[in-house]
């Protein structure tokens, strides 16, 4: 899936739209510490009232919420054997035989089932509730600009889809309210749990789409924080492969050219490289007719990357045995927009033991280490007055 993928299904979980249909809804109550399940309840989704729903849509967008490779990610399903693949309890098998059960009762049990390789499967401090959802999206096609006035409606891609939520319970605060009735003053006397919809901890779609086609062997996860995934549910209950997330891929990134060139770079020439990236991701988003897909950075594309951004002595061979070194796997792809920090803040931090200075990567070429008598400084070429504290910064000559 892509970004447009996901912010068009997402923007749908509303009242009133005919776009993305919710046929129904399962909620299981699990307790903390415990690996079975306190209750349990099915129903129809528009049997709930219309405050229910807009909770439960708001939850379900949070779910959603997020970057690729930062809070979602697209898993891959462990690929089975023949024989493994009669495995009642593998995840793909009970969200697809559950996604087109004819009869709920199947539905359910097979949700059920999942919902207990949750708890079983991890530790959680707090009461849980697992909510699941069945529906269909609807995307409509899109018209050639040589055909007719046709209705956008008339024609859609119908995708069956479940959408999975986990969120935990707080208890309510002591606090003291004011009864309008009895005119008094009161302490707060609620002990039921508050189910914390805003901020889910994790949650999946299943199936994924791709060009407007359902992808079973892929379903989409979401992380309950930032470059934190939790490897041992998906694992051990979504049964899925390892991911790499943003920040691995930063990270992999850098230790990929530090083998290459070393750790040791000019400013100039880090600037080039993030320059040489940007360049591939501007060129994409401006390619209107190719379907969107992020450009990644496999071994000849680092290659050309460095030899564009003027890294002498680089080959193949050198970049090749980068790969194996750090991932030990030479096939391996990073996504580009992972790698290069955000062009549209002051997202590169220069650390020194006087001062931290943040700026915007097309501004990295403006700065320079320099020895100026015999002492190491940081040099920042600017066209505009410098202001501190109110005050314009008057020129010195240190070059003496």
């Amino acid at each position: 899936m892509n970004k447009k993928d996901i912010a068009d299904i997402r923007k749908h979980f509303k009242q009133g739209t005919d776009l993305l249909k919710i046929t129904t809804i399962y909620n299981v109550y699990i307790k903390a510490e415990s690996t079975d399940i306190y209750h349990e309840e099915s129903q129809s989704f528009s049997l709930l009232d219309e405050e229910q729903q807009d909770l439960f849509f708001t939850n379900f967008k949070k779910v959603l919420g997020g970057k690729l490779g930062v809070k979602l990610f697209e898993v891959k399903f462990v690929r089975q054997s023949e024989e493994e693949a009669e495995n009642e309890e593998h995840a793909q098998k009970l969200l697809y035989d559950g996604l087109h059960a004819d009869d709920v009762t199947q539905w359910k049990e097979d949700m059920q089932r999942l919902a207990l390789k949750m708890v079983q499967n991890g530790h959680y401090e707090k009461d849980l509730v697992i909510t699941f959802i069945r529906g269909n999206y609807f995307k409509p096609t899109k018209r050639s600009q040589d055909e007719s006035e046709t209705a956008v409606r008339d024609e859609v891609y119908t995708t069956p889809f479940i959408l999975c939520s986990m969120n935990q319970t707080d208890l309510p605060k002591r606090s003291l309210i004011f009864d309008f009735q009895e005119r008094e003053f009161k302490s707060s006397m609620t002990v039921d749990p508050v189910v914390n919809i805003t901020s889910p901890i994790g949650g999946f779609l299943f199936p994924c789409f791709t060009a407007n086609a359902a992808d079973v062997n892929h379903i989409l996860y979401a992380s309950g924080k930032a470059n934190k995934p939790n490897y041992q549910f998906i694992e051990n209950v979504l049964n899925g492969e390892e991911v790499m997330t943003a920040e691995d891929d930063k990270t992999v990134f850098e230790e990929i050219v530090k083998e290459v060139i070393g750790d040791e770079v000019d400013s100039r020439t880090l600037a080039s490289v993030y320059d040489e990236i940007q360049s591939m991701l501007e060129v994409d988003e401006e390619d209107k007719d190719a379907e969107e897909t992020t450009p990644t950075l496999d071994t000849k594309e680092v290659e050309r990357v460095l030899k564009a951004s003027g890294v002498k002595d680089v080959d193949s061979d050198k970049v090749e045995m980068a790969f194996q070194k750090v991932l030990d796997d030479k096939t391996y792809e990073m996504n580009a927009g992972h790698v290069v920090p955000s062009y549209t803040s002051k997202s590169i931090k220069i650390s020194t033991k006087v001062a931290d200075i943040s700026i915007c990567p097309q501004d990295l070429r403006y700065v320079r280490r320099v020895d100026v008598n015999g002492r190491s400084c940081i040099l920042i070429e600017v066209e505009e007055d410098a202001m501190i504290e109110g005050f314009k910064l008057i020129s010195e000559d240190l070059l003496k």
